[in-house]
């Protein structure tokens, strides 16, 4: 192998979260800040935290709740043809 083209290897860098844990593993970086973690992933812990970014959740949310109204108004139907069927004899 080449000498001189590996970047420090750092064994026991230290992990900082937002939620507040913070925790040691080996890394090419001394310390890395990051915002979610396996004790605030929602899928770790089962609570629903969502993350939005550029109110995203909102949007959808919004589309969703435009979709059911429309769901709910009734279509008009259309002319019956019953008049039609009516006047016939077997």
């Amino acid at each position: 192998m080449k000498k001189d083209i590996h970047p420090k290897y750092y064994p026991d860098a230290i992990i900082h979260c937002s939620c507040g844990k913070t925790f040691k593993i080996g890394s090419t970086k001394p310390e890395i800040q990051v915002e979610v973690c396996s004790s605030c992933h929602p899928f770790y812990t089962g609570q629903d935290k969502i993350i939005d970014t550029a109110g995203r959740v909102e949007k959808f949310r919004k589309r969703v709740a435009q979709a059911e109204q429309k769901k709910k108004k009734p279509a008009k139907a259309p002319a019956s043809s019953a008049g039609k069927s009516a006047g016939k004899k077997k």
